[in-house]
């Protein structure tokens, strides 16, 4: 096994299952991931998940944290401030096959969600007292919680990658992509464009001691990195160039790009922008 220098580039949180990310400075590692990333999801009056698979047009909805809210924004509407200390009605809802507890958000959130999606939606909130675990066929003896995130705590990619990528498209006469359609929760320089395939653990040194990351499994791609985050469109790119190189055998042919990563140890530690780390690269 080798070791990398590298250092953290980016950080990402997605408040709101497949609505915007918002990138941060830093962010608190808590036993579900980032804290705050994937706590909220919007849900049809039966209680099942709605992404940006169905609704390309929740990549409009933005968020920021203003003080102790939420603050959503999207084209056409007033702003919506979710508290987030606060919560209405249990409740129990569905993401991908996984019945979960959960927190109603309340009519003024599920109104605005309503209004601007054009059907009948909710908003609902984690249940911290719920264990959501990663499936142990990919994490082994690791029990990986997750709020709604949808298999794994934490999604890692290389900025060398999005560049490599990017070089194809270009040649092509695409148009280049932002790391948001790729949803990560971390970004790293100091790899080689796809490295991260075969990095086992990333270590991340942080004022309050190291984080351990584990990387488990290579993330698949649906068709949500097709949707434009600026305009809520969906295309056939980066989709289609992916298609041409991205095809894992291991996953069934699936195209993947991103690998999904567990926490070892690492708690209540604060991840920052800058701060350096070591890949682990296994052979």
């Amino acid at each position: 096994m080798s070791e990398l220098n590298c250092s953290v580039s980016a950080l990402y949180l997605h408040p709101i299952k497949s609505c915007g990310a918002i990138a941060v400075g830093e962010s608190l590692m808590i036993e579900t991931g980032l804290e705050f990333d994937r706590a909220w999801m919007v849900v049809d009056p039966a209680g099942d998940m709605l992404t940006q698979r169905e609704l390309p047009r929740l990549a409009l909805i933005s968020g920021s944290f203003k003080g102790d809210d939420l603050v959503l924004r999207a084209p056409g509407m007033l702003a919506l401030h979710i508290a987030l200390g606060r919560v209405e009605a249990p409740t129990r809802v569905r993401v991908w096959d996984d019945e979960v507890k959960a927190f109603e958000m309340g009519p003024l959130a599920a109104q605005w969600f309503s209004d601007f999606l054009g059907r009948p939606a909710r908003l609902v909130r984690f249940d911290p007292g719920q264990r959501r675990l990663s499936s142990r066929e990919w994490t082994a003896d690791v029990e990986a919680e997750n709020a709604f995130a949808d298999g794994f705590p934490l999604l890692l990619l290389s900025s060398a990658s999005l560049a490599d990528l990017n070089s194809r498209l270009t040649a092509k006469g695409v148009a280049p992509v932002t790391m948001q359609r790729f949803r990560p929760n971390l970004v790293l320089d100091g790899l080689q464009a796809f490295e991260e395939d075969f990095v086992d653990e990333v270590h991340i040194t942080t004022a309050e001691g190291l984080v351990r990351l584990k990387l488990v499994k290579p993330c698949v791609r649906c068709t949500i990195p097709d949707v434009d985050p600026a305009t809520g469109q969906a295309g056939h790119e980066p989709g289609d160039t992916l298609s041409g190189f991205r095809a894992n055998a291991r996953m069934g042919g699936g195209i993947t790009f991103g690998m999904n990563a567990v926490l070892l140890e690492g708690t209540d530690r604060m991840l920052k922008v800058g701060q350096t780390a070591r890949a682990f690269i296994k052979f």
